[in-house]
Parts: C-alpha cells; sequence; structure tokens
C-alpha cells in the first residue's frame, strides 16, 4: 500500500468519528425564551406579594404612630386641663373677673377663670387655655381688713402665711362690675412698711415699684381701680401664672403656646405630630345639682355663668402618616358623645348622637387614616360648687 492511500484510508477514520460524535445535551433559543418569561412572571408576582406586604406593614406602623401620638396628645391636654383653675378658684365669686396688669408700660389683661375655649370658625379647630397657679408651697386666698387705695403700696391682711416675696398676687374686689376689676402685682416685701392698719398689726403685703417689682407701678397707678380695694376683698397668691394655650398648627401638629411672666414673652413649640383636629366644649351644670345638664362651647360672660362651668370636654383627631393610593377614609371622623346629655352641634347617629370631626380641609383627605380620642374632665372646684 503506497503512502498516498495510507493517508486517504486514516481521513476516512477520522472523517467517519467525527460524524459519528454524541451531541452535547443544552438548551434551544425556544426554551431560554420559555425560561426567562416563567421568571419574569415569578419576580412579578414576587415584587406585587411584597408591594402588599409592605403596605400592610406601613399601615400598620403608621397606625400605631398615630396611636401613640393620639393618646400622648390627650394626655398633655388633659393633664393640664386637671390642674386649670388651681389657686384660682377657691374664691369663686372672683370667676370671671378681669385681670389688668402692666409690665414695662405694656398692659395686659386677662379673665380669671380655668379654661377659654376660642371656637373655630365652620368646623375648624379649636383653641383652648388653661389658666393656674404654681406655687412650690400651697395657695389659699388672703382677706384684705384695711381698706386699700389706689395709690397704697401696702395691703394690711389678715394673715401672710403661704405668702413669699416675688410672688405674684391678684387682688380681687369686694364688688366686681365696670368699676372694679382684678389687679396683677408682685410682692416685694412682708410684714413691713410703716405701721398703720388701724390697729391690725404689721400682716402686710407690699407692692413697691421698681426692678424687684416689675408688675407693679408707682402711686396713682392705672391698673388698680379708682377707689382701690375695699376692706373684705381677696388676694390670691399664685407663685407664678401658668398660661397655656393648646391648638392646632398649620402643619397639622399639637401646638402649645406658654404665656412666660418672667418677662411677657411667649413661646409656641410643636408636641405631636399629624394631629389634626381638636374640638371643645364647656360642661355645664345649670340648675346647680351637681350634675352637668349641657355641653357647648358659648363662653361665660358673668360670675353666675362662669359658676356653671363644671368640666371641659375634649376630643383630638390624630392621622396616619402614611399616605394611601387608594380611598380609605369614605366619611369624616364622627365622635361620639352619647344620647344623655345634650352636646350642642351633635347630630343623630344610629341610637347615639355624633359631633362632626371635619378633616375635609386637608389636602386628598380621605387618602389617611383617622383615630378619635376624647376625654372629660372635672375642672377643679366647680364641680362641687366650692
Amino acid at each position: 500500500m503506497g503512502v498516498a492511500a495510507q493517508t486517504r484510508g486514516k481521513c476516512a477514520v477520522a472523517s467517519r468519528r467525527l460524524g459519528g460524535a454524541r451531541r452535547e445535551p443544552g438548551f434551544t433559543l425556544i426554551e431560554l425564551m420559555i425560561g426567562l418569561l416563567i421568571g419574569a412572571l415569578a419576580i412579578v408576582v414576587i415584587a406585587k406579594v411584597f408591594a402588599f406586604s409592605e403596605a400592610q406593614r406601613r399601615a400598620t406602623t403608621t397606625g400605631g404612630d398615630a396611636q401613640v401620638n393620639g393618646a400622648l396628645a390627650l394626655y398633655t391636654i388633659q393633664r393640664d386641663a386637671q390642674m386649670a383653675g388651681y389657686g384660682l378658684t377657691t374664691v369663686l365669686d372672683a370667676l370671671g373677673c378681669q385681670i389688668r396688669a402692666q409690665y414695662g408700660g405694656n398692659n395686659f389683661t386677662w379673665t380669671l377663670a380655668p379654661v377659654l375655649i376660642t371656637a373655630g370658625a365652620s368646623g375648624a379647630p379649636d383653641s383652648i387655655n388653661f389658666m393656674s397657679a404654681a406655687t412650690a408651697r400651697y395657695s389659699v386666698p388672703t382677706r384684705v381688713i384695711v381698706d386699700h387705695p389706689r395709690t397704697a403700696a401696702n395691703f394690711f391682711t389678715n394673715s401672710t402665711i403661704g405668702v413669699s416675696t416675688g410672688d405674684l398676687m391678684i387682688a380681687v374686689p369686694l364688688t366686681i362690675d365696670a368699676n372694679n376689676w382684678c389687679s396683677l402685682f408682685d410682692v416685694t416685701n412682708i410684714g413691713s412698711g410703716g405701721g398703720g392698719g388701724g390697729g391690725q398689726g404689721q400682716n402686710q403685703i407690699i407692692h413697691n415699684s421698681g426692678s424687684s417689682g416689675p408688675w407693679n407701678q408707682p402711686g396713682g397707678q392705672t391698673i388698680f381701680p379708682a377707689a382701690g380695694y375695699p376692706a373684705g376683698s381677696y388676694l390670691l397668691d399664685i407663685g407664678t401664672m401658668i398660661n397655656r394655650t393648646y391648638s392646632i398648627s398649620a402643619s397639622n401638629a399639637l401646638q402649645l403656646t406658654t404665656f412666660n411672666t418672667v418677662d411677657t414673652t411667649s413661646t409656641t413649640q410643636e408636641l405631636f405630630p399629624q394631629i389634626v383636629q381638636l374640638q371643645a366644649f364647656y360642661g355645664k351644670d345649670t340648675n346647680a345639682d351637681g350634675a352637668i345638664d349641657t355641653y357647648d362651647k358659648v363662653t361665660p360672660t358673668t360670675n353666675a355663668g362662669w359658676r356653671q362651668v363644671s368640666a371641659v370636654r375634649m376630643a383630638i383627631v390624630a392621622r396616619s402618616g402614611h399616605f394611601e393610593k387608594e380611598v380609605v377614609t369614605a366619611a369624616t371622623p364622627q365622635w361620639d358623645v352619647g344620647s344623655t346629655v345634650p352636646v350642642s352641634g351633635s347630630a343623630t347617629c344610629g341610637s347615639s348622637q355624633c359631633v362632626t370631626l371635619d378633616v375635609t380641609g386637608l389636602s386628598e383627605w380621605n387618602h389617611y387614616r383617622y383615630k378619635v380620642y376624647d376625654v372629660v374632665v372635672p375642672v377643679r372646684n366647680l364641680l362641687w360648687h366650692q
């Protein structure tokens, strides 16, 4: 066999081997496309499940935040409401008296009342002001035993127990009318000031003007009535006045404004976010039987009217912080006030009465969830008319 023949034989054998080789396993293009489609569908399903789970988690979390914010906001207001009137309502005849004061040439007026409700217009949030005394000791009324002229700088009193230099006091006239009002002053000294008093001893409360008495004016002061304060008038030792106002801020948070009697400045701070509504009512005992007969927002203008205010009833609305794509609140929140005692502005809701807590002024209000919290707080000393 020649060389050429051998070469042709070898090529033929190699050709047979290559032609008969086993094919390796793999995917066709169609199989790859089907696999990608199945994978894409699985990713879509997983993403939808995750998105639903995340939405539920956020709704639960923000709902919990609304519960916490609402509960804390109501507790904060309730705490001040429970102390409202301390040191002021021990003399019920003083309720409703206009308090006049002057500091640094600026005049101030307040109403001597534990709580003042300023109703919002057309369902807008109310604001609530609480006033009370803050003293490290105790607050008892002191009786004036000698006529106190307008220009005098010392009160002769039956006692100075509990009174300290630097305290703020409110003088309450024997008779309150257009010509006789209450006055705020600083105590600058106690038990001295030079005799007199018709033999009543040296129980004196001094209120000289100057740096130690910034709320006092020199002789001829205009904050005292022209007739002064006759014997039988009262002095209320308040130490330092607590004057706080709760409202809803423009950014939908519970807002607290505090008046500082040390320098007459007012400080405003936001306490809890997502508080979108605040409504309040006076609870009034109109027939003096010890039970509340009606709830309304009408602020009394007379002493007799203030004596009827036995409680304050409040509700706040807390909103979740999570915006829902779907409409989740179909109607505005309702405050169920019961049907036992009439509540001004309430309407029938089933077998009860409800007050609408309007939140429709909020942007896309029905894409949020809401919770209502309410409380009734007796006003110090007034529920028992003493």
